[in-house]
C-alpha cells in the first residue's frame, strides 16, 4: 500500500523544523540541514489493546491520520487509525506514552485479562491547546470516541502543566499524559464532526490553539454550530457571526420577507446581555443608500432549534442597522424538543411578528421591553387548545428590548401552513388539518375560526351517465392569506377585508367589521380559480395601481367613508385571475407551460406595479397589469429546481431563491438590462494587510545557547525558494525600506555608503545578497558556538588544573604538619 502525506505542520516556535505526518509514521524535517532528524513509527506489540482492542494476538502497526506539535515543540503527538494517541520525545525519537480516548498505557501487554473489541469513530482535526502560559495544555479531539456513545461531540481531554523535561523522570512524563480530566464537547444527536475552528482570545500562534474561548464546530450536514471551551455551552450566533455564517447555525427551516419602512426598522435595534462579536475586523465598502426607496428587505430567517432570525438584506447599498433581531419559539412553548417552524410572517409597518410550528402553535410577537429582564420568570401553564394565553413571562432574560413574546395561541389543528399579520392588529392563520382562524390583537382574542369545509363547497355535479361515483377526496387547506381594505363586490362602503386561497383553488373573502369593543368577521363569499394550489392574493386599488393593503391610514379613512375601489390579482399553479371580491369573475392567463412556485405584485418606484413570478423551469417572468401581458423573462440557473416551490418575492422586486441546502440567493428582478451573467467583485475589505501582527514565538536562550540556529521567516523563505524566487511583498516592503534608510543615512558611513550604492539594483542581485547576508550571520553563528565550545572546553580544563593543584596543597601541607 502507498505511503501518504496526512498532515504538514510547522514547529510552533522554530520554523525551521516541519513535522509531517505520512500514513505509515511521521517524520521531523529541517530546511536547515535539508534532512530528515527524527523518525517516528508506532508499534502495538502482541498481547497489548491498542487504542480499539482489534487484533490483539498480533504485532499491529496502525496507520496515521494526524500529527501534532505540542505548543513549545516539547514533545509530538501522533493520532491513529486504532484510535490511538502515541506522544513522542522529538529529541532522541523514543515513545513517552500511548494511550486512547478512554485508557492509558494502550501499548502495553494486558497478560491474561481480556479487553473487548470497541469500534470508534475515525479522527478528525485535532489541536493541542494551551492556556496564556503554552506549558498549560489541552487536547481537543475530533472523533476516537465509541460509535455506541451516548454524548457524542468533541472530546477535551486537560493534560494540565506539563512538566519540566529537563528535572522529569521518564515515568512523571507518561504519567502527565493520563490526563486530569476528559469533557465532551456535545454536537446534536446523530451528527457528525467535519472540522471546527478554534476562537483564541488574541494569539494568532501556537497553530491558533492558544487560549481558546470557542469553538466553530462544522457538521457533515453542512450546518455550524458555536460552543465555549472547554464547557461546551451553546453560543447564540445573533449578533456574534455575520449572519453568513449564522444562516446554517444551525439550518434554516423556512424563510419569508417583509418590506418594512426605514424609519421604522432603524428604531428596531435590541438590547442583550451579550459578549463581543467572535469575529472582528473588515471594513465595508462606502456605499450610498438606495434612492428613491424608503424601505428595506427584511429577512426572517427560521432554525431547526427554534430559533428565528431576522436582519436587513439590503440592495447592495448602505445598511444602517446592520444588527440582527432574535426570537426563541422554544423558549416561548417552554419546549425545547419537536420545535418545528413551518409557517412565519411579520406586519411591514408595526414589525409584529409570528410564528407557526408544526404541532399547531402560533406564538406571536411584539417590539417591547422585558418586564422580567435579568430572571428568568417562565412558568408552567395549563393546556388551553383553540384559545389564547398570555406568554409574555417568557421572554428570554438577556433580552432587555426586542420583540417579547406576547400571546400563544394553540390552534392545535395540524401543521400550520401561513400566517400573516396585518399592520392593524389583525393575526391569520391557517393549518394543513383544514382550519382557518382571525385573531385581534387588542384583546388578544380569537375573533374567527372553523375549518373551511363550512364555507368553501364544491358544488356537486352528477350525470345518470357517471351515477354516484366519486373521486378521492382531497383535504383543503389554506396556503396563502392576504389583508386588504376595499369595497367588496354588491357594497356601498370598503371595510377590512382578509383573503384566504386554498390549495385546491378557492378564494374566500371575509369582511372585518366593528362589534361594540372588538370586531367580528363574516364571510363574504367565495371564488374558485382553477383548480390548483393559490399560491399568491394581491389586492390593488385600480384608480392609483398601488396596493389595496391594509395599512393604518386607510382603516382611519373607513371612519370618514371613504372607499377604495379595489380588485384582487390571484396567482395559482396554472393561472393569473384579476377580479373584483367576492364572487365575481374578472380577467384571466393560463401557464399552459410550467407551473408557478412563487409570485408578487411588486412596486417599481416612479414606473408602478408588475407581478412577478417564479416558474419551476427556473425562470421568473414579469406581466403588466391589469393587462397581464408578459412584458419579460429572465433565466435563474443559479436556483435549487428541488426549491423553487421556496422561493419568496419580495415587494420591491427581488427573488430570494435557494441554490442550495444552505445558500440563498438574492436576485432583483429590476436590474440593469446590460446582459451581465456574473455580480461584480465585491469592494469590501477583510483583511487589513498594514495591520501589525504580535512576535512570533521563538526559541528559548537554552535552546539558542545549546545550538539551536534561530530561522527566522525570511530566512525560510530564502532556504525554500533558493535565489530565483520572485521577491514577495514583504521583501520588496523590506528592500524600500532598506533603501529608504540608506538614502536616509547619505554617505556617512562605510555601510551607509554600501548600502545607498545598493539602491538601484536589481531583484536578483537583491536576492543573491540577502542570502549572502543570511549564510554569513549563519556561518557567524557556528563560528560564535564552536568559540563558545573551545572557551568553555578551556575553562573546564583550567578548573580541572586548579582543583588538581589545591589537592597537591592540601596534601603536601598535612605531610608537613606531621613531621613538624
Amino acid at each position: 500500500m502507498g505511503v501518504g502525506v496526512v498532515s504538514l505542520q510547522l514547529h510552533p516556535r522554530d520554523i525551521g523544523l516541519l513535522l509531517i505526518g505520512y500514513s505509515h509514521g511521521a517524520v521531523v524535517y529541517s530546511f536547515k540541514q535539508d534532512a530528515v532528524v527524527k523518525y517516528f513509527e508506532y508499534v502495538v506489540p502482541a498481547g497489548a489493546p491498542g487504542g480499539d482492542g482489534v487484533g490483539m494476538e498480533k504485532e499491529r502497526r496502525p496507520r496515521v491520520v494526524r500529527a501534532v506539535w505540542h505548543p513549545t515543540g516539547t514533545f509530538v503527538l501522533t493520532a491513529h487509525e486504532d484510535g490511538s494517541l502515541v506522544f513522542w520525545d522529538p529529541r532522541d525519537g523514543r515513545m513517552v506514552a500511548a494511550r486512547s480516548v478512554y485508557d492509558t498505557r494502550v501499548n502495553e501487554v494486558t497478560g491474561k485479562r481480556a479487553v473487548k473489541p470497541r469500534p470508534l469513530v475515525p479522527f478528525g482535526r485535532i489541536a493541542w491547546c494551551c492556556k496564556q502560559n503554552p506549558d498549560d495544555t489541552a487536547l481537543l479531539i475530533a472523533g476516537g470516541q465509541a460509535v455506541d456513545e451516548e454524548q457524542i461531540g468533541l472530546t477535551f481531554l486537560e493534560l494540565g502543566r506539563t512538566p519540566i523535561y529537563a528535572t522529569s523522570s521518564w515515568e512523571m512524563l507518561t504519567n502527565h499524559f493520563e490526563g486530569k480530566r476528559r469533557l465532551t464537547l456535545p454536537i446534536p444527536p446523530g451528527a457528525v464532526v467535519a472540522d471546527y475552528c478554534l476562537i483564541t482570545r488574541s494569539s494568532p500562534f501556537f497553530d491558533g490553539a492558544q487560549d481558546p474561548i470557542a469553538v466553530l464546530v462544522l457538521l457533515t450536514s453542512g450546518e455550524v454550530i458555536t460552543m465555549t471551551v472547554p464547557s461546551g455551552y451553546p453560543i447564540s450566533p445573533t449578533n456574534m457571526l455575520h449572519p453568513s455564517m449564522s444562516f446554517v447555525h444551525p439550518f434554516v427551516q423556512k424563510i419569508a420577507v417583509s418590506t418594512v419602512p426605514r424609519e421604522r426598522w432603524l428604531t428596531m435595534v435590541e438590547t442583550r446581555n451579550q459578549g463581543e462579536p467572535i469575529l472582528m475586523g473588515g471594513a465595508p465598502a462606502a456605499k450610498r443608500r438606495r434612492v428613491g426607496w424608503d424601505y428595506r428587505d427584511i429577512i426572517q430567517v427560521a432554525h431547526a432549534d427554534g430559533t428565528i432570525r431576522i436582519w436587513d438584506v439590503g440592495y447592495d447599498d448602505d445598511i444602517e442597522n446592520p444588527m440582527q433581531i432574535q426570537v426563541d419559539v422554544a423558549r416561548a412553548l417552554d419546549r425545547f424538543e419537536d420545535v418545528s417552524v413551518t409557517a412565519i410572517g411579520m406586519a411591514d409597518a408595526t414589525g409584529e411578528f409570528a410564528a407557526g410550528t408544526r404541532t399547531g402553535e402560533v406564538v406571536i410577537y411584539r417590539w417591547g421591553l422585558n418586564k422580567n429582564y435579568g430572571r428568568d420568570a417562565a412558568r408552567p401553564l395549563d393546556p388551553n387548545p383553540g384559545g389564547v394565553t398570555d406568554v409574555s413571562s417568557r421572554g428570554e432574560p438577556s433580552l432587555k428590548e426586542g420583540l417579547q413574546p406576547l400571546v400563544l395561541y394553540e390552534m392545535m389543528q395540524g401543521p400550520v401552513s401561513v400566517v400573516t399579520v396585518s399592520d392593524v392588529g389583525f393575526v391569520a392563520v391557517g393549518s394543513e388539518g383544514g382550519f382557518f382562524s382571525i385573531l385581534d390583537l387588542r384583546g388578544p382574542s380569537v375573533i374567527f375560526q372553523g375549518p373551511l369545509l363550512n364555507f368553501v363547497k364544491e358544488e356537486k355535479r352528477s350525470s345518470f351517465l357517471k351515477g354516484s361515483s366519486k373521486a378521492p377526496s382531497t383535504r383543503e387547506y389554506p396556503t396563502a392569506i392576504e389583508f386588504g381594505v376595499l369595497t367588496m363586490d354588491g357594497d356601498g362602503y370598503s371595510s377590512i377585508g382578509c383573503f384566504v386561497g386554498t390549495n385546491l383553488g378557492h378564494v374566500a373573502s371575509f369582511k372585518i367589521l366593528p362589534s361594540g369593543q372588538t370586531y367580528s368577521a363574516q364571510l363574504a363569499g367565495v371564488a374558485k380559480c382553477g383548480g390548483d394550489k393559490v399560491v399568491a392574493i394581491c389586492p390593488l386599488n385600480v384608480d392609483n395601481g398601488q396596493a389595496a393593503a391594509a395599512t393604518g391610514p386607510a382603516v382611519a379613512g373607513l371612519r370618514e367613508g371613504k372607499q377604495v375601489n379595489g380588485i384582487l390579482v390571484v396567482v395559482t399553479q396554472t393561472e393569473i385571475r384579476v377580479f373584483k371580491p367576492a364572487t365575481a369573475k374578472g380577467a384571466s392567463r393560463s401557464f399552459d407551460d410550467q407551473l408557478c412556485d412563487a409570485a408578487r405584485v411588486t412596486e417599481v418606484p416612479r414606473h408602478g406595479t408588475a407581478l412577478v413570478a417564479v416558474f419551476g423551469d427556473r425562470t421568473t417572468r414579469a406581466y403588466s397589469l391589469p393587462a397581464l401581458k408578459e412584458i419579460g423573462r429572465a433565466a435563474l440557473p443559479m436556483l435549487d429546481p428541488s426549491r423553487t416551490i421556496s422561493a419568496v418575492i419580495s415587494r420591491t422586486g427581488e427573488v430570494f431563491g435557494w441554490t442550495g441546502p444552505s445558500e440563498v440567493a438574492v436576485l432583483s428582478v429590476w436590474g440593469e438590462g446590460n446582459g451581465k451573467k456574473s455580480l461584480p467583485p465585491s469592494e469590501d475589505t477583510l483583511i487589513n494587510p498594514q495591520l501589525t501582527l504580535p512576535a512570533r514565538p521563538t526559541i528559548s536562550n537554552l535552546q539558542w545557547i545549546s545550538g539551536t540556529q534561530y530561522v527566522s521567516p525570511t530566512d525560510l523563505d530564502l532556504l525554500i525558494g533558493g535565489e530565483g524566487r520572485p521577491p514577495s511583498k514583504r521583501m520588496v516592503a523590506a528592500a524600500a525600506a532598506e533603501r529608504g534608510m540608506a538614502g536616509a543615512g547619505g554617505g556617512g558611513t562605510a555601510s551607509g555608503s554600501a548600502r545607498a550604492g545598493t539602491s538601484q539594483e536589481g531583484w536578483g542581485e537583491y536576492i543573491t545578497r540577502q542570502l549572502n547576508e543570511r549564510t554569513e550571520r549563519l556561518n557567524f553563528v557556528d563560528d560564535a558556538m564552536s568559540r563558545l565550545q573551545e572557551t568553555s572546553q578551556s575553562w573546564a580544563e583550567d578548573v580541572n588544573k586548579y582543583v588538581k593543584k589545591q589537592k597537591r596543597d592540601m596534601l603536601l601541607g598535612s605531610v608537613k604538619k606531621s613531621f613538624l
